[in-house]
C-alpha cells in the first residue's frame, strides 16, 4: 500500500512523486522524445520518418529514405541539441540514424 503524506502538496509535486515512486520517466522520457522529434523536424522528415525509439541514452530513427538519413548524418550534434533544447533537459547523448 502507497504512503500518505500527511503535507499539502502542489499538483506538480504529487506528480512528481507519483513518478518518481513508480519509475515512469523513462517512459515519459520516450514519448516526450518522439513528439519534440515531431514538432523539431517538420513534415518533410516526418514523412520519412518510420519509428523513433529511444533506448537509455541513444535515439534511434529509421528513416524510409536513404538519402535524407545521409542528410541528417552531418547534423547529429546539432539535432542532439536542438532536441534537448526542447526538451528542457539532457535525454538524448547520441542519435542513431537507420
Amino acid at each position: 500500500m502507497a504512503k500518505r503524506n500527511n503535507e499539502n502538496l502542489s499538483i506538480a509535486d504529487a506528480l512528481k512523486e507519483f513518478v518518481e515512486t513508480n519509475r515512469l520517466e523513462q517512459g515519459l522520457n520516450a514519448i516526450n522524445v518522439q513528439d519534440a522529434w515531431q514538432n523539431m523536424m517538420g513534415n518533410g522528415v516526418n514523412n520519412y520518418t518510420t519509428a523513433i525509439q529511444l533506448k537509455g541514452e541513444i535515439l534511434y530513427v529509421q528513416l524510409s529514405s536513404s538519402v535524407l538519413r545521409e542528410e541528417l548524418s552531418y547534423g547529429k550534434e546539432k539535432i542532439v541539441t536542438m532536441l534537448n533544447d526542447h526538451l528542457g533537459k539532457q535525454i538524448i547523448k547520441e542519435i542513431v540514424l537507420r
